[in-house]
This record gives C-alpha cells, sequence and structure tokens, in this order.
C-alpha cells in the first residue's frame, strides 16, 4: 500500500512538472521578449503601459461589460435554474437545451446575427419608441449590444458551474424548510439557497469573467474597442507592448483564479460555530 502510495506521489509530480513546463516555458518566452532589447533588458514595454493612448479606457469598458455581464447572466439563470429543480423534470432537459444552444452557434455568426437586427431596426422601427432602444444599446461609451453577445457566449459556461452547485444542493429541502418557517419565496432562495450556491456562483462568474477579457470576435466585427481589441491594435505597431499587456492579462487571471480557489477552500475548511 506504501509502495502505491508512493508512486502515485510520484506520478502526480511528473504530471504537475510537465504541466509546469507546458505552461511556463511560453510565459519566460513571452517575458522575455517584452523586456528584450538591442541595449539589454529593457521595461519600456511595461512601465509605458499606463500612459499608452487606449489603455485605461478599454480596460476600464471591458471591466464595465464585464461586471454588467455577470450581473445579467446570474440574475437570469439562477432563477431558472431554481425554478427548474423544483419544477417538472422535463423543465430541465429544455433550460439544458437553451442554455447550451450558443455552443453551436459561432461567434462569427451571432455576431452577424446581431448585425442584422442592429440594421433592421432602425428600417422598421423609425416611428416607434423601440427606435431610440435600437440607438441606446449601440452608444460608444458603453455598448450594451457587447453585453447581450456576451451573455449568449457565456450561457454555456454559467449553465454548466451552476448546475453542478444545485446537483449538490437539495434544493426542495431547503426551500420547502424555509417556507415552514414561515419564509416568502424570495426570502427562501436569497437566504437559504443561494448561500449554498457560493462556489457555483463564484466559478460561474469568473468563468464569465474570463470570457468577457479575452472576447475579440464579436467587439472587433461591430467596431468596439474594448481591451482585446485595443491589446491587437497595439501588436499592429508595437510587438513588445502587446505581448507585456497579454503577460500583465494572463497574471491578473491566474491570480483571481488562485483566490476564488482559496476563497472556496477556506469555505470548506472553516470550523463550526455550532
Amino acid at each position: 500500500m506504501a509502495e502505491l502510495i508512493s508512486r502515485l506521489r510520484l506520478w502526480r509530480g511528473a504530471v504537475l512538472l510537465v504541466a509546469g513546463v507546458y505552461f511556463l516555458v511560453p510565459m519566460a518566452a513571452s517575458v522575455w521578449f517584452s523586456i528584450d532589447s538591442p541595449g539589454g533588458i529593457d521595461f519600456a514595454a511595461y512601465t509605458g503601459l499606463l500612459s499608452a493612448p487606449g489603455f485605461t479606457d478599454s480596460l476600464v469598458l471591458t471591466l464595465e461589460l464585464a461586471a454588467v455581464t455577470v450581473v445579467v447572466l446570474l440574475a437570469l439563470l439562477v432563477p431558472a435554474l431554481i425554478a427548474a429543480r423544483l419544477g417538472p423534470a422535463r423543465l430541465r432537459t429544455v433550460l439544458e437545451v437553451v442554455c447550451t444552444l450558443p455552443l453551436v452557434v459561432p461567434p462569427v455568426a451571432l455576431t452577424a446575427g446581431l448585425i442584422g437586427v442592429l440594421r433592421w431596426g432602425p428600417d422598421h422601427l423609425m416611428d416607434t419608441p423601440f427606435f431610440q432602444t435600437v440607438v441606446f444599446v449601440q452608444q460608444p461609451e458603453f455598448p450594451l449590444v457587447l453585453v447581450v453577445a456576451y451573455v449568449l457566449m457565456s450561457l454555456p459556461l454559467a449553465y454548466r458551474a451552476l448546475d453542478s452547485g444545485l446537483r449538490a444542493v437539495d434544493v426542495r429541502t431547503l426551500v420547502e424548510a424555509a417556507r415552514n418557517c414561515g419564509a416568502g419565496w424570495p426570502r427562501a432562495v436569497v437566504t437559504v439557497v443561494l448561500p449554498n450556491l457560493r462556489g457555483a456562483l463564484l466559478n460561474a462568474a469568473f468563468l464569465t469573467l474570463a470570457l468577457v477579457l479575452g472576447e475579440f470576435t464579436a467587439a472587433s466585427i461591430l467596431g468596439y474597442q474594448p481591451f482585446a481589441v485595443w491589446v491587437y491594435s497595439v501588436g499592429n505597431s508595437k510587438g513588445q507592448m502587446s505581448v507585456a499587456v497579454s503577460v500583465l492579462s494572463l497574471l491578473i487571471t491566474w491570480v483571481l483564479l488562485l483566490m476564488l480557489a482559496a476563497a472556496g477552500r477556506e469555505r470548506r475548511t472553516a470550523p463550526s460555530t455550532s
């Protein structure tokens, strides 16, 4: 038995070593490219980021889009998934098909569909109150049309994360217990069900954030410039700065992932106060 455990540890260490080399070698090569210069090591690509035209605006826009996308996505999915858990089983099948459908639609086709709707709106809604809505969702300062695209793209990822969390929780029993104690439906969901879905909610939010930070196709085709599009445009003229931004983005994503894992681990190992 001890020999088997030793072998398992050896193989686990080997796998982690290979994975570390696979991820860290390209990362190290990118860092070296961003600081290498004819005169030696130069960190100008990193120090010049804050003063680069469009860096702050594109990053702030992306973070705002990510925050709104997370809120809208969770506001749509969480009630729907809880209702499906409390309702007939066939509702789960219908909801699963609807939520996973964006997987079979390429981002280019999705964006082309949005463009078709945006072009159709001004021609047919000119004399209706909906015309201003079509104009409003395309504002360059905060393009809500990108939120629509990001919600659809993130739907399958967030659905899987939330569905896994709900499978580990007996939603029906929790809601019935809260109702028997006098809580209404909103209070039962907010105070009893959602605290048990903390890990699933964090996972869904993180996956959505990661997708929005790296999404390029829809924003580029629609003509907006969030962070990923800005990185691409900088890469056409300043290769080292583009790589520096990509490295920093990857590090931020890793930090968020580690924070999420640490938060989930602390919650599972926290001692009981009862």
